[in-house]
């Protein structure tokens, strides 16, 4: 499969419809509400036609790419398209009748409502038109087994090989190509090696997936096997890259776990690697830039006072950068104005308490109003942190809260933060226990997250730095 090819074609489809829907509404404009003869040497002269004709492609493929359009590309569902083209169109056409079309002078505000409806179905019409093209030749090629999606069976008993069966005999091919598959405790069903090969046991899972290039993993495993289905989980904690499904029971369905996207295909459990949809990611981390930006410029003040009383009272570096963990798994540097004494961890890794002697005079200030975070922004706008988000350890710590609660190995699969729900409700922790125990807050973020959790810990975090409540 050509990815970027695939993209390719939704992107340039969509400019030929913002270019097409333009230059079509325009004329309708022209002609029918300002009753202007047709002369194109007046139309071409008119500054706003040209603005549509340059900004407006750009700019529907802006909004397109942050809704997560150009996301899957070949994954695409023709009802969700529907929906989620619908969606961006009114928020966008809403937009050029602020931007470029409600400065004009027409007789009554009819008109306006007939130039909204007109605009806004000529863009979704041209833009679904050319969208449900390509998505339903791509669905063909998918059905005819001549692209598909690599795959992975976890599960090596009857279970496995029904799975397989029913998902090769379904009436409607959903596009799985099984590499292989992995035992989960030992025993193989002898018709499975038979049709796709043996690769290994459930430890090997991140190699395979890797080697194969998996994007779909399917658990196919027995009742009496199901607990290690969070084991086996847990070693993917830091992917959001590959799709999980699990094969149902009787009790799932009855308690309506089981979602399907088409009414052919074989009914499976699907779990979201990902806690928020595209278009939250790409509005968060927008967030996370205007927010950090504007904390810089608004707090530079403080910053410059902050760097010099830090230089002035005790010796060393203004500002203090430690390796920390981040997003799946990944080091990076994470900056700070120094609170510390220099050599403060001469004697090995130490996390601070309130009464560590370690920290300067100055440096509890900094930690009382969290001064010491604001170089935290340029990480931020980086990319390594978001503004909310669990708190970033290192990895000396991480070992050792993993061997008492694995599940820490969940919060990865998010960008740290400089703030999280876990700050707010428990504070800074003193040791490994209070680690773990602020972990409890950490999963309920994940759990919960979206666009209006973060603003309302980053409201609580505000509140309790202008009162003096950092600890």
């Amino acid at each position: 499969m050509n990815k970027p090819l695939q993209t390719a074609k939704y992107v340039i489809w969509d400019v030929i419809a913002a270019l097409m829907a333009w230059a079509s509404f325009f004329v309708f404009r022209k002609l029918q509400i300002e009753g202007l003869d047709f002369d194109l040497t007046l139309w071409v002269q008119d500054r706003n036609f040209w603005l549509g004709i340059i900004i407006l492609p750009l700019a529907w493929c802006a909004l397109y790419w942050f809704q997560g359009t150009y996301k899957n590309v070949y994954r695409k569902s023709r009802l969700k398209e529907l929906q989620m083209t619908f969606y961006a169109t009114l928020i966008g056409v809403i937009v050029i009748f602020f931007v470029l079309i409600l400065d004009d002078v027409i007789s009554s505000y009819r008109y306006y409502y007939l130039s909204f409806l007109i605009l806004f179905l000529l863009q979704f019409g041209l833009t679904y038109l050319g969208r449900v093209i390509i998505t339903s030749h791509t669905a063909k090629q998918v059905h005819t087994r001549r692209i598909g999606f690599p795959t992975l069976l976890v599960g090596s008993k009857e279970k496995a090989y029904k799975t397989y069966e029913d998902l090769e005999n379904q009436a409607v091919y959903s596009g799985n190509l099984f590499v292989g598959f992995l035992t989960v405790n030992g025993h193989i069903d002898e018709r499975l090696p038979k049709v796709m090969p043996h690769l290994g046991s459930t430890a090997d899972i991140n190699t395979i997936i890797e080697k194969y290039h998996i994007e779909e993993v399917i658990f196919a495993i027995e009742d009496n096997e199901n607990e290690k289905i969070k084991e086996i989980i847990r070693l993917l904690d830091r992917r959001d890259d590959v799709i999980l499904k699990i094969t149902p029971n009787l009790r799932d369905i009855i308690y309506g776990s089981v979602k399907i996207d088409s009414i052919f295909h074989s009914p499976l459990i699907t779990i979201n690697p990902r806690p928020m949809a595209q278009w939250q990611y790409s509005f968060k981390r927008l967030m996370d830039i205007v927010f950090s930006l504007l904390a810089l410029i608004i707090l530079s003040p403080v910053f410059l006072v902050t760097a010099l009383v830090v230089k002035c009272t005790s010796p060393g570096p203004v500002f203090y950068a430690q390796e920390r963990i981040g997003y799946r798994g990944k080091p990076f540097k994470m900056h700070k104005f120094r609170s510390m004494y220099i050599d403060a961890e001469s004697a090995g890794p130490a996390l601070s308490s309130d009464n560590d002697p370690r920290i300067t005079p100055f440096g509890r200030i900094m930690r009382k109003y969290r001064l010491d975070e604001i170089p935290q922004f340029y990480n931020v706008l980086k990319g390594t942190m978001s503004i909310v988000g669990p708190r970033p350890e290192r990895q000396y710590f991480i070992d050792q809260i993993v061997e008492r609660a694995p599940e820490y190995l969940l919060l990865q699969k998010v960008k740290p933060g400089i703030t999280s729900w876990g700050q707010v409700k428990y504070g800074y922790a003193e040791n490994v226990d209070e680690m773990v125990e602020r972990l409890r807050y950490d999963l309920l973020y994940l759990e919960n997250m979206s666009l209006a959790t973060d603003i309302k810990i980053l409201l609580y975090t505000i509140i309790i730095i202008l009162q003096g409540r950092g600890k």
